[in-house]
């Protein structure tokens, strides 16, 4: 890393051990400031982000049975988080999967995902953030794939750095603070979590994932957990409830200004870039939520009112379709308690009506599976950023 890049600032300077002229330079990130100078475009930045996460909190409420929304929300961030990091599935893959299809393994690296933030939010139900939780999310994410190697559940104990494939510790753009570092840091960044505040919840959230981002406390998996974090911040601060907002996806559409604005900390202590940034990230993702989620809400209503002369239990079946739009009979019988052949049935009704139709088999045996491809296209459409 060259120190002649980075500027001393409030958020930290380049060191390196003294006494040591073969050690290494790093980034020696200062504790999170319990205050901050926002500037005017800032404060506006915060407004417009509030406000439409407001919005997306209202419709979570609102809206009749929201946790058939949370599903599809918590596959796009998912699917974003994981793509950042260079895996190559998509939604339909992931889905397919779900209904026994073979996937590969980057669908089974956004299945790992999935399965830690579904284990964090069940965890933040009785639990505040705390180095336990990331350390077991973290297990679980890196659990018998690619980073099973990269310690999973454990903190870092060798440097990191991040850089281009071939850089060293020595001509990296950063690297973060040495193990030695990570137990002071890392309880800095534990009390600024769960302490009180009175700064704005999203401005502690992105300060959180700045830090933590910074810090890199673990071999492999940084990014994927950092942002996991940020909706479990905003539920442990109450601007949540419902997980349905996906940050992941803005970031991944401006990975390389994503990058860069977290660097711009580090090298001249950028802050207000990084805040500004973010709270754009939180506004477009949230109006996206909203609308994706209207556009599911408007099937099921369809769906609901196309049901309602059926004398059958085809009304059933509709939360399960907008909650993963493949269909299989083993699937269907499992989740609705139903008899092979009453699940059966129960889809050809569905695909009688147009909300499904039959498009091939999947997984061992060869089972048939059915698609209501207007869901699929309601969650697949590009963000509205």
């Amino acid at each position: 890393m060259d120190p002649a890049q980075y500027q001393p600032s409030d958020f930290g300077q380049a060191t390196r051990e003294p006494g040591d002229k073969r050690a290494f330079w790093y980034f020696m990130p200062t504790p999170i400031p319990q205050s901050l100078t926002l500037d005017a475009a800032t404060v506006v930045a915060l407004s417009e982000a509030d406000s439409a996460l407001g919005l997306l909190e209202g419709l979570g409420r609102l809206v009749r049975d929201p946790q058939t929304l949370i599903g599809p929300s918590l596959r796009r961030e998912a699917l974003a988080s994981s793509r950042i990091e260079g895996t190559q599935a998509s939604l339909s893959d992931v889905l397919r999967a779900e209904v026994g299809a073979a996937g590969g393994e980057d669908t089974a690296e956004v299945e790992r995902y999935l399965a830690a933030a579904k284990r964090g939010y069940d965890l933040m139900e009785r639990l505040p953030i705390t180095g336990r939780m990331i350390r077991e999310l973290h297990e679980i994410l890196l659990r018998g794939g690619r980073g099973q190697t990269r310690t999973p559940g454990e903190f870092r104990r060798s440097p990191v750095w991040v850089g281009a494939a071939g850089e060293t510790l020595d001509n990296a753009r950063f690297v973060p603070p040495p193990p030695g570092q990570l137990s002071d840091l890392m309880a800095d960044w534990e009390k600024f979590v769960n302490q009180p505040s009175p700064q704005p919840p999203l401005i502690r959230c992105a300060l959180m994932h700045y830090q933590f981002e910074t810090i890199h406390p673990f071999l492999d998996g940084n990014g994927r957990i950092g942002r996991l974090l940020i909706n479990l911040m905003l539920v442990q601060e109450k601007r949540l409830t419902i997980p349905l907002l996906y940050v992941s996806g803005y970031l991944e559409a401006n990975r390389r200004d994503y990058y860069d604005r977290l660097q711009a900390v580090r090298e001249r202590g950028d802050i207000q870039g990084w805040l500004d940034f973010f709270l754009r990230a939180v506004r477009g993702s949230a109006a996206d939520a909203v609308a994706r989620a209207g556009a599911l809400i408007e099937l099921r209503e369809a769906f609901l009112a196309d049901a309602a002369s059926a004398r059958s239990r085809l009304p059933r079946l509709i939360n399960p379709i907008i909650d993963n739009p493949y269909l299989t009979v083993d699937r269907i019988s499992r989740e609705l308690g139903l008899s092979t052949q009453g699940a059966r049935n129960l889809i050809r009704q569905a695909q009688e009506k147009g909300w499904v139709s039959e498009v091939g088999t999947a997984g061992r045996g060869g089972r048939m599976y059915w698609l209501a491809d207007r869901v699929l296209t309601a969650m697949e459409q590009p963000p509205s950023h």
